[in-house]
């Protein structure tokens, strides 16, 4: 009977000394280099891909507002070239759809001959042109995001493989299968998935808003572009 009540009372006080929630700062410097490593680079990912949601979100609200501002002036303007001249050099996607059409409408119509057709042909190419180069300019940063939703789970997976077959060299080391053996190592190991999950959980959600407001915002430019293109190509019949 007297060992029994010895026995619960040590059994309890090694429960008491035992940490009662999870401490991810414990975990991460009690799991072995390579699973380190691999929860460092994690970490890193999701700090950089939080960046990139910030940077693209203010920068995308920007261009919108300037474009709305531009588009909403220039077809009020009566003189689409003295406006050019005036808000040409703007730091505005529409604005350098505009500065590409109107130089190609300079070359086009320059000599004493118009070839009318051709010239739309190259009033639409060089302002698709530009479209398409803004579009992949704002776009540019997703494919980070996209990299980092398709491999920060593998790459969380692959510490935690690690961490267990480090868990199960050490039974193998000290001959001893207990669970309190095993459970440490284990616990280290599952929370390197658990980081690359939140690395790659935020980053495949940004990026597929991300590029809907990217595609969202190409079709507005090739919808002021076509309204541009018809403006100019009224003119060529004139």
């Amino acid at each position: 009977m007297m060992l029994s009540v010895l026995a619960a009372t040590a059994n309890s006080g090694a429960i008491a000394g035992m940490p009662t929630q999870l401490n991810p700062v414990a975990l991460f410097f009690d799991a072995d280099i390579v699973v380190q490593v691999v929860m460092a680079g994690l970490v890193l990912a999701s700090v950089w891909v939080w960046t990139i949601v910030v940077a693209f979100s203010l920068r995308m609200s920007q261009v919108q507002r300037g474009c709305d501002k531009y588009e909403t002036a220039f077809w009020e303007a009566r003189d689409v070239d003295a406006f050019h001249k005036e808000n040409g050099s703007k730091d505005v996607p529409s604005a350098r759809v505009v500065s590409a059409a109107l130089a190609e409408w300079r070359r086009s119509t320059s000599g004493k001959s118009i070839d009318r057709e051709g010239t739309r042909q190259r009033l639409n190419t060089a302002m698709e042109g530009v479209v398409t180069a803004e579009t992949d300019k704002l776009a540019s940063r997703l494919n980070f995001l996209a990299t980092v939703g398709a491999v920060a789970p593998f790459v969380g997976l692959f510490g935690t493989v690690w961490g267990i077959m480090d868990s199960f060299f050490n039974i193998g080391a000290q001959q001893n299968s207990s669970l309190a053996v095993v459970a440490p190592g284990i616990s280290e190991a599952l929370f390197a998935t658990a980081i690359g999950l939140f690395a790659a959980i935020p980053a495949v959600i940004a990026y597929n808003r991300f590029s809907h407001r990217v595609n969202g915002f190409e079709t507005r430019l090739f919808r002021f572009a076509d309204r541009f293109h018809a403006t100019l190509s009224r003119e060529l019949e004139q």
